[in-house]
């Protein structure tokens, strides 16, 4: 399958890119290239391969998730310009 500057300038447009000519000929080169690496790998025998959905062979390791509090609300409410004690003032928006 060839890949011709037209199809690439129509990908281009749905990307809301704007290519000039020598990258459209470019583009399209690179992807008939990639579109022979993917026949030559379609073209492998693979009977006889199990799936592989990750390469990583081991378990990945998990924390445990739990609620722990990490500032008090004073420390928090330190930084706001203004509050009233226990809450964040901000301008009232109509």
């Amino acid at each position: 399958m060839t890949i011709s500057p037209d199809a690439v300038a129509k990908v281009a447009k749905l990307a809301k890119l704007r290519l000039d000519d020598a990258k459209l000929e470019r583009f399209a080169g690179q992807m008939d290239d990639i579109l022979a690496y993917m026949e030559t790998l379609g073209a492998l025998d693979t009977t006889g391969v199990e799936p592989l959905y990750s390469p990583v062979g081991h378990a990945t390791p998990l924390r445990a998730d739990t609620a722990a509090p990490t500032c008090t609300r004073d420390q928090i409410l330190a930084n706001a310009p203004a509050t009233d004690g226990q809450f964040f003032i901000v301008p009232k928006i109509v």
